[in-house]
């Protein structure tokens, strides 16, 4: 096997499987204190033992040849649920950034993909931060027809996170400080996911150098997620109107939002009583529209993915010479745009690409 042994890609392959040393080392066949020396670069497994490790954890045995893995930081990753999470979910999720990094490097290499545009605002108030970057960005004061498209057209790198379990909402993460990941739990409904990516733009823009976690941080996010997606203006100007449940159901389709998101932002902003407010959420809830969204919206899709697939499509290549060029699992790289674009697996046979295609150019619009 040509290269060294890199022990930190063992760490990263266990972690997605979400394993403990000592349930990986049962399944392997390997002790604990073994598998302990190889994840710390005290020993060298056997070509005999990788085989059975590649084998337990689904990864092919290349990939544990290669150079560290670059993998967002706990301290600098926002989690919307960080509380509720165990720390087999927190590495899980982090895991799967590493793995999306390398992804999006390989993209580079071969794309030219949308620049950076994200306005620095740390510190500001949610509100004003958000009308500066529907300014900034040219929104005026109409629906955002599509959060996705309009990350990816601004630089950031968006992928899907599908991982069993409710805690793991969404993440976001500054790559070296320069390059923004946001992290979709795509099983949820359409507008979650679109008020979750806004929340995660919110982290990006106000927290880039700090901790991003903690329930004022939260807070934080949340508010500027509501403003960015219903414009304050827009919101009070609904005020001459009698709004009730019907009027609702009417609106939230016009911003693209939950019921429940907008009937708190229109009494955020002044439009609701709270005891209209209250009885809103009571009939909402009885509705099952707390954890439910009556006539969900059509899915947000990645339209950078979709680019990336119908041009390598063109040239009879796929997922499956991505996952050859990465020594990666064809089921990881699937996971990261599980409900973000079709993908094409190309050749049958996992092989190299032997001349890397001319860069492409991908032109976005909102």
């Amino acid at each position: 096997m040509k290269g060294i042994f890199n022990p930190t890609r063992l760490v990263i392959a266990r972690q997605r499987s979400q394993l403990s040393k000592k349930d990986l080392a049962a399944r392997a066949g390997v002790s604990q204190k073994h598998l302990k020396g190889y994840e710390e670069g005290e020993r060298q497994p056997s070509p005999e033992v990788l085989e059975q490790l590649s084998r337990t954890l689904d990864f092919p045995v290349e990939f544990f040849f290669g150079q560290d893995v670059d993998v967002p930081l706990a301290s600098n990753a926002s989690f919307r649920s960080f509380s509720r999470m165990t720390s087999g979910q927190r590495d899980a999720a982090l895991a799967a950034g590493g793995i999306a990094f390398e992804f999006a490097s390989w993209l580079d290499a071969h794309f030219n993909l949308p620049q950076v545009d994200v306005p620095d605002l740390a510190g500001m108030d949610p509100e004003a931060a958000a009308e500066i970057v529907r300014a900034e960005w040219a929104l005026e004061l109409r629906p955002i027809r599509n959060m996705v498209h309009l990350l990816e057209s601004k630089g950031v790198r968006v992928f899907s996170l599908v991982e069993d379990t409710r805690e793991v909402n969404a993440f976001s993460s500054w790559r070296g400080g320069k390059v923004p990941f946001v992290f979709l739990n795509t099983l949820k409904s359409s507008e979650s996911s679109r008020f979750d990516a806004a929340h995660e733009l919110g982290h990006l823009v106000l927290h880039r150098h700090g901790d991003p976690k903690g329930k004022e941080i939260e807070n934080e996010a949340n508010a500027f997620a509501s403003a960015l997606l219903m414009p304050r203006s827009e919101m009070r100007a609904l005020s001459s109107k009698a709004i009730g449940i019907p009027e609702i159901m009417r609106i939230k389709k016009v911003w693209n939002v939950s019921a429940m998101a907008l009937v708190y932002r229109l009494h955020k902003v002044g439009v609701l009583t709270e005891w209209l407010y209250r009885s809103m959420c009571i009939e909402l809830s009885s509705q099952g529209m707390r954890t439910k969204e009556s006539n969900s919206a059509e899915r947000e899709t990645s339209l950078v993915l979709k680019k990336v697939f119908d041009a390598m499509k063109e040239k009879g290549k796929g997922l499956r010479d991505i996952s050859s060029d990465l020594k990666l699992p064809v089921e990881e790289l699937h996971k990261l745009m599980f409900a973000l674009t079709a993908v094409s697996l190309g050749t049958e046979t996992a092989r190299p690409v032997q001349s890397a295609p001319r860069r492409g150019h991908l032109s976005l619009v909102r």
